[in-house]
């Protein structure tokens, strides 16, 4: 039987609960961050309604730990039913093989291209604030 989109995201929910049974995941700002920066995550994920603030920081995390970034169809409300975290708009998969597992299932999520924006005008990233 062949296997629908919404079959996909069904699956893909089982595997962010797996995570959670594992412990293979930090969840929220402050755990996602330090996850990223301590080289520990191999994949960071954003909640589809995420506000623009929390897309840019989420970026800077993904930067200082050299690691991809991948939009999640589910909305902020539906991973907080999920991990009993209120207001939860990213996460940090700490684990390689549920990483290849989640980018596998989830093609047609946005990636890094958020990521990857510089100024049009000078081609560079803005340094000071």
């Amino acid at each position: 039987r062949s296997v629908l989109v919404g079959d996909l995201l069904v699956v893909a929910f089982v595997l962010f609960l797996l995570l959670l049974k594992a412990n293979a995941i930090a969840i929220g700002e402050f755990d996602t961050g330090a996850a990223a920066k301590a080289h520990k995550a191999k994949l960071l994920l954003l909640a589809s309604d995420a506000s623009d603030n929390a897309g840019k920081r989420l970026c800077g995390f993904a930067r200082a730990g050299n690691v991809k970034t991948l939009k999640l169809p589910y909305t902020k409300d539906e991973i907080s039913a999920a991990t009993g975290k209120p207001g939860c708009s990213m996460a940090a998969v700490c684990d390689a093989g549920f990483a290849a597992a989640l980018i596998k299932l989830l093609p047609e999520a946005d990636g890094d291209a958020e990521c990857l924006m510089r100024n049009e005008r000078t081609g560079k990233r803005r340094n000071n604030a």
